[in-house]
């Protein structure tokens, strides 16, 4: 646990079998008798978070506190203890100069980018009634519904440029999207970070539709990519039946924002992912040993710290993609998590992600095979 000047911020893990048992366990350690104004749950397969929520709202006595209680299911969770599947990491945190407040959307009767919006109104919401120094609009959204970035354009058309957005794209088909409004009279810090790099020459997409890449430089996708990886065959050979990720790195303003490409059609020689990469797109490979990708967990925390402007971090929240947790492996997330812990020093949880949103600058948000996280002070 971590707390200055009563304010605070707490991390637990727990591997319990039974869902609620392990919720109560985990955001026990993470609350430590004190009363949060927010508490996180992450959670991974096997686990029904649904009860776990439960026990974990009857723990905080979340109706009389008032206390903020949602739960995001992904690949799997981490924090200081470690990563795990089919556990749960909780990260909470409270005391004077914190306000939060969340609404919930469903995405399938509103559409993706309305359930955005509707989301965002818990930033609305917190702004009329206090007038927070510092704020963010942390987002838990379906990443199975269509149109991902459809929901961040939505959050954004509410909030403006004024405010950041960070968060995650969650498994398990939920439907909907959970804008969580943080207000803190301290600096509010964001990371983002990957460890990949550009392997050159860029390619210009000539033509494609949502997330389905059909031609690079007017060639067929797959065939470009066939012959840039050095692959003889298929797409199944390329992907390896989806186990094996493809990483691009988009152009922007600020950098390379990372899609991943995960599978390919034979007949039409395209190429997908799960994010729109709009047609004129310039686009690199991108490539990474394992090392370089270990160091962007810590990468991204300590960009976090920074964007505290000199105060001292409480904790920190942790959006990692499910797509580098396959790509390290178990001893490379377990050497992430442990860089992760020896960069920041302070409590932090968060789970492995179908998506990672940070939105700075600008109305994009939506990263891939990307660590984001948010610190707090």
């Amino acid at each position: 646990m971590s707390s200055t000047s009563e304010r605070w911020f707490g991390a637990g893990h727990s591997t319990a079998a039974d869902s609620a048992k392990a919720g109560a366990e985990a955001a026990a350690a993470a609350i430590a008798g004190r009363t949060p104004a927010a508490v996180f749950v992450f959670t991974s397969g096997g686990h029904d978070p649904a009860a776990m929520e439960v026990a974990v709202r009857e723990l905080v006595r979340a109706e009389a506190s008032g206390a903020v209680v949602v739960t995001g299911t992904g690949f799997g969770e981490l924090s200081p203890a470690g990563a795990t599947e089919h556990g749960v990491a909780v990260a909470a945190f409270g005391g004077p100069g914190f306000t939060v407040r969340a609404h919930t959307a469903d995405v399938g009767a509103l559409g993706a980018r309305a359930a955005g919006a509707e989301a965002a109104t818990a930033m609305t919401e917190m702004m009329a009634e206090v007038d927070a120094h510092h704020s963010v609009l942390l987002l838990l959204a379906d990443g199975e519904a269509l149109g991902p970035h459809e929901i961040v354009r939505g959050a954004y058309s509410v909030v403006g440029a004024a405010v950041p957005l960070v968060g995650g794209l969650t498994t398990g088909g939920s439907g909907r999207v959970v804008g969580v409004a943080i207000g803190s009279d301290r600096p509010i810090g964001i990371g983002v970070a990957h460890g990949w790099r550009p392997a050159e020459p860029p390619l210009v997409v000539t033509r494609a539709t949502g997330g389905r890449i059909y031609e690079f430089d007017g060639e067929p996708a797959l065939d470009v990519l066939l012959r840039r990886r050095g692959v003889t065959g298929t797409a199944a050979d390329l992907f390896q039946g989806g186990v094996e990720l493809c990483p691009v790195g988009l152009a922007r303003r600020t950098g390379l924002d990372i899609r991943s490409l995960h599978g390919g059609d034979d007949e039409e020689r395209s190429v997908f992912g799960t994010a729109e990469i709009q047609q004129g797109a310039l686009v690199w490979l991108m490539e990474a040993e394992r090392d370089e990708l270990v160091a962007g967990g810590p990468a991204a925390l300590r960009a976090a710290v920074d964007g505290l402007q000199g105060a001292e971090p409480l904790g920190a929240l942790a959006f990692d993609c499910g797509g580098r947790k396959l790509t390290l492996g178990e001893d490379g997330t377990a050497a992430e998590v442990a860089a992760m812990r020896a960069a920041l020093g302070r409590p932090f949880a968060g789970f492995y992600t179908l998506g990672e949103i940070a939105r700075i600058r600008g109305a994009a948000g939506l990263h891939q095979l990307t660590l984001v996280a948010l610190a707090l002070a």
